[in-house]
């Protein structure tokens, strides 16, 4: 499924989707360049859940957690990882329990795409001489072909 986001405001409404179907245990998979707009999806899921403030990117911190929301969060940034292999140093699975996962760069960390809850989503940034804006192309998982659309 493909999802035209022409401006912050479809962007949001993503999130809010995203955050309605949101259960422990699921995986938003956010693959796409630089400046795709991965962290403001990660942003307005957070936001839709309930969270209020900033939300920093993970990037150079890696994980961040967001325990206080009704969908326990882990929000991961995975751009500067060298192998898959360093995921298992950053004790990614304690964090992930009984949590939703919400992976940038999920590619660097060997994918997420074989786990039953991934909702896979790739942004992509339009030319403007189409229109600008972005677009999302969404593969649900298994778990989440009742819940989504």
């Amino acid at each position: 499924m493909t999802i035209a986001l022409p401006d912050l405001a479809s962007m949001a409404a993503l999130g809010g989707r995203i955050a309605g179907k949101l259960r422990a245990g699921d995986v938003v998979a956010l693959s796409g360049g630089l400046g795709a707009g991965k962290t403001t999806l990660a942003r307005e899921i957070l936001a839709a859940l309930g969270h209020e403030g900033e939300v920093p990117s993970p990037t150079f911190t890696i994980i961040e957690t967001y325990d206080h929301l009704a969908v326990p969060v882990v929000h991961a940034d995975f751009y500067r990882l060298d192998d898959p292999s360093e995921v298992g140093e950053l004790g990614l699975e304690d964090y992930r329990e009984g949590a939703a996962l919400i992976a940038e760069w999920p590619d660097h960390a060997g994918g997420f795409g074989h786990e039953a809850g991934c909702l896979a989503i790739e942004l992509q940034v339009m030319p403007e001489n189409v229109g600008g804006g972005r677009k999302a192309i969404v593969q649900a998982g298994p778990d989440w072909v009742t819940r989504w659309p």
